[in-house]
């Protein structure tokens, strides 16, 4: 079970942040970023995720890219309400689709449920959708293949659901959630650590550390293939670009992983924000690359310890369980 930031339901925990350039993309000039004293932009402490802006864009905003001070009274008025109902948990872009919809339902009642209490602080910020290219605020197209492997696992594990441990997904397993991991709202804390020649990004969900030279330094070679993918970094200015390659088809669901490049670039616009924008090339699964932008708040939190014990016992049940049903399904065939 991971750590939880508790929060009081009967309060509104929002930030409103005002419109400027930073939060529509476009650095602000006359910021003094601070620096570390090999006079690169220091980019070090704990930084939150938990945005309510959706990956995509909900289909009640069209094409409008910025929420208006009107859209953002109303959110403010019905989170507070939610909050104040102690309803289910509205995870990542839950909320803005609860806000709108009305419909307040857990994404996960199969756990027994999370209620509010589960959820940090929720930040309003401008954007629509994570999503900035395309410019409609989706994911590009899905490929065929994509597609149909899909299908194909829905399939499988429909029909094996729990035939080895090997059939259940590495999040339920508890071994990775992926990286870079952005969930808003739950364990979506990030803690950045830099040297002279290396950056560590430390994800709270599933304690995953990636550990990124900024030195000139080859990728791994191709035969090497890791869940987390191979990162190497670099400074354009006061941006840090984080290139990653080398991903393990065993890393998603989608076919040719391997073939994926992300493009990470981490900029400090403000004391309090730090702007994330991630570039995805994998053509496996989409038939264009796209990118999410994000902002990400400081805080003077800590990062916790994620202790999912799922993985740990609840493996050996879902096993055992499968094992029972395939004895009941064995009888009933005898008789």
């Amino acid at each position: 079970m991971a750590h939880v930031r508790m929060t009081n339901s009967t309060s509104i925990f929002l930030v409103f942040l005002a419109l400027s350039g930073q939060v529509v993309g476009q650095i602000n000039q006359t910021y003094q970023v601070p620096r570390t004293p090999d006079g690169h932009p220091d980019l070090q402490g704990v930084w939150e995720n938990n945005t309510i802006t959706p990956v995509e864009r909900p289909d009640v905003f069209g094409d409008k890219e910025l929420l208006t001070d009107e859209d953002v009274a109303f959110i403010q008025q019905r989170i507070g309400e939610i909050m104040a109902a102690g309803e289910d948990a509205l995870f990542g872009g839950g909320v803005l689709e609860a806000v709108f919809s009305g419909e307040i339902a857990s994404y996960d009642p199969s756990t027994g449920n999370y209620d509010s209490q589960w959820m940090a602080e929720r930040t309003v910020h401008r954007r629509t959708s994570q999503i900035i290219d395309p410019p409609t605020g989706k994911y590009p197209p899905r490929t065929e293949a994509a597609v149909a492997a899909a299908l194909k696992l829905q399939e499988w594990r429909a029909a094996h659901p729990a035939d080895s441990w090997t059939d259940r997904p590495l999040g339920e397993r508890c071994l990775s959630f992926g990286a870079p991991r952005l969930g808003s709202g739950y364990n979506s804390y990030w803690q950045i650590v830099q040297s002279r020649e290396t950056v560590v990004i430390y994800q709270e969900m599933a304690h995953d550390a990636r550990i990124i030279p900024i030195v000139e330094k080859p990728h791994a070679p191709a035969s090497v293939k890791l869940w987390h993918g191979d990162s190497r970094g670099w400074w354009e200015e006061d941006t840090l670009v984080i290139e990653t390659t080398n991903y393990s088809d065993a890393s998603s669901t989608s076919p040719d992983t391997d073939r994926k490049v992300n493009i990470e670039r981490l900029t400090r616009i403000r004391d309090s924000a730090l702007q994330y924008q991630l570039t995805s090339r994998d053509p496996g699964q989409f038939i264009t690359p796209y990118t999410r932008e994000i902002i990400f708040d400081y805080t003077p939190d800590k990062i916790y310890e994620y202790a999912c014990h799922e993985g740990n016992y609840g493996m050996y049940n879902i096993l055992s369980g499968h094992r029972a049903e395939e004895r009941i399904k064995a009888h009933n065939q005898d008789d």
